[in-house]
């Protein structure tokens, strides 16, 4: 079998500024979510049978402590934020596993799914969906692979060597390096990808860099600046590392067969009278007739 991952949170910001606004009889903004709704339903049409999905039910996490700077809802459209309930309620009365983080991340509850479906033997694939970065340290082989759905691309463990000249264990290391505007951290000064890339290739941790750039043994004219860079930041270095870390506990799903798909909730005709989709019941219903 193979098991598929969603990022909701993803999805649903995709979604939210992809597709024509449309408004329930209330007056609430619900096409990302009649999106993300119809896009979940055509993987299943596709064959799909093992799928959960993480969404950030709250926007901020145990990072935002830990880094002043960190990602947060403040400027996010109210209209957008109103949906994160109203799309996990979609996706369970859809009938899809849905973990709705609060204390962490969706990207930690993907991580710590990922983690549970790579362990089992009756599992051939593991495909997270989502084109986020810090995502790619989860890759192992060809085994658990990153999907970037919009793009139709697929990231294997040779393919995130290709992206970020490093293995996938070394993504938190790299991007403690080179930041992550996206999550609100800036990284070292002079730190750029390739000089991270170069030095990690060869080192693998920020702990086992060498503090005397002269003992690199790397073509990197500037080695002597970086190293004393990093050496005035290694504990702010670290601390990035510790955000760009991913948590696979507490687990989120104790066995993949939880995420088998057998069909919608008696509650989804309702919810979808509500998104104004009422044809993605007979869509559910005829997907699930086939399983």
């Amino acid at each position: 079998m193979k098991v598929h991952l969603l990022d909701g949170t993803y999805e649903l910001f995709r979604h939210h500024f992809a597709v024509p606004s449309h408004l329930t009889d209330d007056g609430m903004e619900v096409a990302a979510v009649r999106g993300v709704l119809r896009s979940v339903l055509w993987m299943l049409d596709e064959g799909v049978t093992h799928l959960g999905v993480a969404t950030d039910h709250v926007i901020e996490s145990f990072r935002n402590d830990l880094w002043a700077g960190y990602k947060s809802s403040a400027g996010i459209e109210p209209a957008l934020l109103a949906q994160f309930p109203l799309l996990e309620d979609a996706l369970r009365e859809a009938g899809v596993v849905v973990w709705a983080m609060v204390d962490q991340e969706a990207d930690d509850g993907l991580a710590s799914a990922a983690a549970v479906a790579a362990g089992d033997p009756e599992v051939e694939q593991v495909l997270i969906c989502t084109p986020d970065k810090d995502l790619a340290q989860c890759v192992s082989g060809t085994r658990v692979v990153q999907v970037d759905r919009r793009k139709k691309q697929e990231r294997d463990e040779p393919g995130v060597w290709e992206r970020f000249g490093v293995g996938p264990a070394s993504i938190p290391d790299y991007l403690a390096l080179v930041g992550d505007s996206a999550d609100g951290f800036p990284g070292l000064p002079g730190w750029g990808a390739r000089s991270a890339s170069t030095v990690l290739a060869k080192f693998g941790r920020l702990e086992d860099i060498p503090p005397d750039g002269a003992q690199w043994g790397l073509a990197l004219r500037n080695a002597s600046t970086l190293a004393a860079v990093l050496n005035q930041g290694r504990e702010l270095a670290l601390l990035f590392k510790d955000i760009a870390t991913l948590r696979t506990e507490p687990r989120v799903v104790d066995s993949v067969e939880e995420l088998r798909w057998t069909g919608p909730r008696p509650g989804f005709p309702a919810l979808c009278e509500r998104l104004g989709e009422p044809n993605l019941v007979r869509k559910a219903e005829a997907v699930a007739s086939r399983r």
